[in-house]
Order: C-alpha cells, then sequence, then structure tokens
C-alpha cells in the first residue's frame, strides 16, 4: 500500500463551523532537534525553543484558530508558550510524539467538542498564518485530512473534523501511513510555509529562505554570516 492509495477520491466540502483547536508537541529542549546538533552545536536547544515559540505565535494570529494546545513537559518552554497564549498541557502521558498528540486532541475535545482539531509540527519557523488558513479552510467536513511536508516524506499537519478521530501516526515516512489510514492529502501549491519543517541545516536554510519568525531569526544569526551564508 502506497501513500497514493486509500483516500476518498474527492474531499467533502468545507462547512462552517466552530474555529479550530490546534494541538502542538514540543520535546524537552534537551533532547529537542537532535538531527541539528551538527549545524547548530550548542544552539540546538535554543532553536527548538524559538522554532516553537514563532510556530505558536503565528498559529494563534491565524483568523481560523479558536486556541492552540501545547504539550510538553518542557519547564522552561511551557512557561513562554503560555505567555504567548497557549494552553500548556504539562501532564503527558510519556510514550513519544503520537500519544502526546493524542493526549491534546482529547482535552480539545473535552474544553471545544463541536470544534475541529488538527495537529501541527512545532517546527515551522516561518510560518505564515494566512497559508495556515488556507490549509485549514482545505479540510473537508468530515474524517481526516493531513499536509505533507516539503520533502514530500513526513506530515506537517493532520486534520480531523469534530466528529472524527485525529489517529496520529507522526514519524518518519507519515504521508504514506496517514494516507493508508484513509486520510485526504491536502495537496495545495501555495503554502510553503506550512509544509517547511526544520530538521537539519538544510532545513532551516530553506526556511530562512521563506522568511524566518523574528525569534528564529535571532537564535540563528550566529549560524549566518551577513550575507547569508552558512558560517
Amino acid at each position: 500500500m502506497t501513500q497514493d492509495t486509500v483516500r476518498p477520491v474527492e474531499p467533502v466540502p468545507p462547512a462552517a463551523r466552530p474555529g479550530w483547536s490546534l494541538v502542538l508537541p514540543v520535546k524537552p529542549l534537551a533532547m529537542a532537534k537532535s538531527r541539528l546538533g551538527a549545524f547548530a552545536g550548542e544552539r540546538r536547544a535554543a532553536l527548538a525553543l524559538a522554532f516553537a515559540l514563532d510556530t505558536v505565535t503565528a498559529a494563534l494570529a491565524c483568523q481560523d484558530v479558536a486556541q492552540v494546545l501545547v504539550v510538553t513537559r518542557d519547564p522552561l518552554a511551557g512557561p513562554e508558550l503560555a505567555r504567548l497564549g497557549a494552553l500548556v498541557l504539562d501532564d503527558e502521558p510519556g510514550g513519544g510524539l503520537n500519544p502526546a498528540l493524542a493526549h491534546g486532541a482529547a482535552h480539545a475535545r473535552r474544553i471545544a467538542p463541536h470544534s475541529p482539531v488538527a495537529a501541527l509540527s512545532a517546527d515551522l519557523p516561518a510560518l505564515r498564518p494566512a497559508e495556515l488558513a488556507r490549509v485549514l479552510a482545505a479540510v473537508p467536513a468530515t474524517g481526516r485530512a493531513f499536509l505533507a511536508d516539503a520533502p514530500g516524506i513526513g506530515t506537517t499537519l493532520l486534520a480531523c473534523a469534530a466528529d472524527s478521530a485525529l489517529r496520529p501516526e507522526f514519524g518518519g515516512a507519515s504521508r504514506e501511513r496517514h494516507a493508508a489510514g484513509g486520510a485526504y492529502e491536502i495537496t495545495l501549491p501555495d503554502v510553503p510555509s506550512v509544509r517547511r519543517d526544520v530538521d537539519t541545516g538544510d532545513d532551516l536554510v530553506a526556511a530562512r529562505s521563506l522568511g524566518l519568525g523574528p525569534r528564529s531569526t535571532s537564535a540563528s544569526a550566529v549560524l549566518f554570516t551577513p550575507s547569508g551564508r552558512c558560517r
């Protein structure tokens, strides 16, 4: 079974609905973005925090987002994200990324039972609110939908209608797993900032070309020359 099978032929047209609940997972900063270490060195944890802060700021600025829930146990990231206006869930269940997302989605449903829910990567430092709004508007009114990352292997957003379960399968080749599970793939051509997550130095360079958020710009400045090249 491939990423091009087991998906609806056409999405159900979106309908009027309450604002979205977005769930973002943030690893403890000491363990976050390990693949970025070779490029960023001791700046790795600071970059991970900056990415999360810029992602949450942009998500909260999206006109279609009613609330942002962050699942994290990190003692620094949690308060910083809460100050932005995110609801921070520090009672992460353990077991990794997908249990954390399922936990956040369940909490979102308890406080806003009639709202659609989406899991969003927390490492989208170039995220633009208008592009996120276009992605959310493309989600069918029933079932689940996802947006693949820029390389087309992983997933940066998984969404579900109010009457559906999220069932996250993030990590590695999650695009194929989400498609095989019946989720509709969103294929908008003009939302690069929602697809550009950052795991490596090359990813950061690509995100920088889109325009990083202010915290990510500041945290990464030392890694680039004034002309924009990697040091």
